[in-house]
């Protein structure tokens, strides 16, 4: 399981680092992608010792020295006393949820050659001069916030450059350890592939576009028509052209047979579906759906979620609508319903079908999750003998793998529910069960050529209303004239329904290279530009004259939070009739906008959460404003971008608790915590200078107040590089 595979790699780490340091390799920097997993790998490496008396007493001296500025208190926390001993073994952690004064102390022990291991994430690999003989990348796949993916050639340039150091080395050791089949190509393009190109990072926000607005001479258009984002642009606009003119030429060349004929077909047919999707729909909602859904009763499962199908004809705006529905292809295959299950506000149903993976399910080892397969679904009479193929290592590769299998689908995944029901084993896990309910859904198949009986909607579902009956009889008229059409049944259609996609498809391409050209043409974000002036008039920051107004002239002041939820709380009295200690909780706020596996489940006090209601109100008043202007925004997730994870922890900080304790209210690390309530004072800061601007001299000094509440002890202390 996956324990072993966690062990089985922390034993191959050992025997890497014994070899490294027997062949004189080291000092080594041993790169992970997540912070928990550099915890694991450096505690179990607690029977590694590297060090020699001499250099463990010049470790204890320096890292003594390291915590002279910290008081008696602030030198017990856990992570500064557990942090020793790894370091007296030559062993060194670095990842960004150390406390910022340990991770300098274990850069200068590396830099003085005391440390001859360094666990650290790949945030080590920039800003540092921190070289080593050795590199080590304990997997080459990184989670990038959606899924697992190979790291980029640019990525490992970056963390392999490290091996070498100049004037010590003449060359450096770069030791890939891998937990599964790499393509060539893949590891071609990441070995020898060109680095990540040099993009703008250009972007506008309210508060820039303010302070550009107040000074005289100075306009937004100006600075952007000067950007390196313009320039960007500019230099593309020919290759855009190009590639229009290329799609249009592609297109004019592709002919279609009686094309006028075709695209009545085509237009009958993507309506049809358009409205089998919406019939989908309404059968598939759990009071009509989930009475029926007894073990053994035959479904039609889609080889696609009609909703992420309907996601991308969304997607697709005015290019798409009816057409990327029919587009995007949502076939289904007959399988038979195992259990089902309800998850928050879903329905998901477990369907055993012929499925077909390229990919074997594995641990990830390194990464400590699960990789799963893609698999397709399949006809019910594929063949389930297509055993792969492997290669010389006895390794699986790419055939085709086909065999019954249960799959966990959406209830809106189902295209329809028979009236027929096969017998169902209880125990489906051994291969021989799964493959007599497979024979016993092909002879269904058989015996109905014509098709599976399916549950009658009205009689059987007890499905009402009009307009259900209406979009029956739509789609019944809409078969019959599909059924009627001169081109049914031609033997030349496959081919004249080929080549119209491709010339639809070139057409649709076509646009989109015209429009980006287009735009390309002109001012960079001239739209957004012009869709942010307007929210900054509706929101009183900007006269319709263009002069800064004094809610403007706040907003000027925010540039480490949001200009426009922070400035509303100003001037809707939210910070005033808060005590200090309260207004730093709600700072926290505005700032804290992490989530991940880190942060626990938070339990707020009844105060904090009514506070961070009011915040959440005023972001949601926000949030409509700026999507009532044409911006692209998701208010509700905007809404609960405004996390209130440290809200009692920052609070119990203000009134003087210690670091250790409040460190007991959360999962986070102490290194995040720091930076936050660091950030959390600068904010602090600029709201004080915001209210000094507008004469709020009360509130100003309440920020003052705030500042120097949450302005002490080890989240404070100096830097050992100043």
């Amino acid at each position: 399981g996956g324990k072993d595979g966690k062990d089985a790699a922390n034993t191959d780490i050992h025997k890497i680092i014994r070899m490294v340091v027997e062949k004189n390799y080291d000092p080594v920097i041993v790169f992970s992608f997540s912070k928990r997993e550099c915890e694991a790998l450096v505690e179990s490496l607690h029977k590694i010792d590297l060090c020699n008396e001499d250099e463990k007493k010049l470790v204890d001296t320096i890292y003594s020295a390291s915590l002279d500025n910290l008081n008696e208190e602030d030198r017990r926390l856990p992570q500064v006393v557990n942090l020793l001993p790894l370091l007296r073994r030559g062993i060194g952690l670095h990842h960004s949820g150390l406390l910022p004064i340990l991770k300098e102390a274990i850069e200068l022990l590396f830099q003085e050659g005391l440390l001859k291991v360094l666990v650290a994430t790949e945030t080590m690999s920039t800003g540092l001069n921190m070289p080593a003989r050795t590199v080590v990348f304990t997997s080459p796949r990184k989670f990038d916030g959606s899924g697992y993916r190979w790291i980029s050639s640019g990525e490992y340039v970056q963390m392999s450059g490290r091996a070498g150091r100049r004037g010590k080395d003449d060359r450096g050791l770069v030791i890939l350890m891998m937990d599964e089949r790499m393509d060539p190509a893949v590891a071609k393009d990441m070995l020898h592939g060109r680095s990540d190109p040099l993009d703008s990072a250009f972007h506008l926000t309210y508060s820039m576009i303010l302070n550009l607005i107040r000074v005289e001479g100075a306009e937004p258009e100006n600075l952007m028509t000067s950007s390196f984002a313009q320039f960007q642009s500019d230099r593309n606009l020919p290759k855009l052209e190009a590639a229009a003119e290329a799609l249009a030429v592609a297109r004019d060349a592709v002919e279609v047979e009686d094309g006028e004929a075709v695209a009545d077909f085509v237009n009958l047919r993507d309506t049809l579906a358009v409205l089998q999707s919406e019939r989908r729909d309404i059968l598939n909602l759990p009071a009509h759906a989930v009475p029926f859904l007894q073990p053994g009763r035959l479904a039609r499962v889609c080889t696609r979620d009609p909703r992420s199908v309907s996601a991308e004809a969304a997607s697709a705006g005015e290019d798409g609508g009816a057409a990327a529905v029919a587009a995007a292809g949502v076939g289904a295959e007959w399988g038979m319903v195992v259990n089902f299950e309800r998850s928050g506000t879903e329905y998901l149903v477990d369907v055993l079908v012929m499925v077909s993976e390229q990919a074997v399910e594995k641990k990830s080892p390194a990464a400590g999750s699960t990789v799963h397969s893609r698999f397709q679904i399949k006809s019910i009479d594929s063949s389930g003998d297509d055993a792969p193929a492997a290669d010389a290592d006895g390794e699986e590769t790419g055939s085709e793998v086909c065999e019954p299998r249960v799959v966990q689908v959406p209830l809106s995944q189902l295209d329809c529910l028979s009236s027929v029901r096969v017998y169902s084993p209880k125990d489906l896990r051994p291969i021989e069960a799964r493959l007599r309910v497979q024979k016993s859904l092909a002879e269904v198949l058989r015996r109905f050529p014509d098709g599976v009986p399916r549950l009658n909607p009205e009689e059987d579902m007890k499905v009402e209303g009009a307009q259900f009956r209406k979009l029956v009889r739509r789609i019944e008229a809409l078969e019959g004239m599909l059924t009627r059409h001169p081109l049914a049944g031609s033997e030349t259609l496959p081919l004249q329904l080929e080549a119209f996609s491709k010339k639809r498809d070139l057409a649709l391409q076509c646009k989109i290279a015209k429009r980006e050209a287009k735009a390309a043409s002109g001012m960079i974000l001239r739209d957004e530009l012009k869709h942010r002036r307007r929210v900054l008039r509706r929101m009183n920051h900007v006269s319709e004259d263009g002069v800064v107004l004094t809610k403007g002239r706040v907003a000027c002041e925010m540039t480490t939070a949001d200009e426009l939820v922070a400035t509303e709380l100003i001037f809707n009295g939210t910070f005033k009739e808060l005590d200090a200690e309260m207004c730093v909780a709600l700072v926290s706020a505005l700032v804290w906008r992490e989530a991940g596996p880190d942060i626990g489940e938070v339990k707020l006090s009844e105060e904090s959460k009514e506070v961070h209601n009011k915040l959440r109100d005023t972001a949601r008043l926000v949030g409509k404003q700026v999507s009532e202007c044409k911006l692209t925004i998701d208010v509700n997730e905007y809404v609960d971008s405004f996390r209130p994870d440290l809200m009692d922890m920052v609070r119990a900080w203000s009134t003087g608790t210690k670091f250790a304790e409040i460190m007991k209210l959360t999962t986070l690390f102490e290194g995040s915590v720091v930076r936050a309530i660091r950030r959390m004072e600068e904010v602090m800061r600029q709201l004080g200078t915001a209210c000094r601007v507008i004469g709020e001299t009360e509130l100003e000094a309440k920020f003052e107040e705030c500042s120097a509440m949450v302005k002490r002890d080890i989240v404070f202390v100096d830097s050992l590089f100043l």
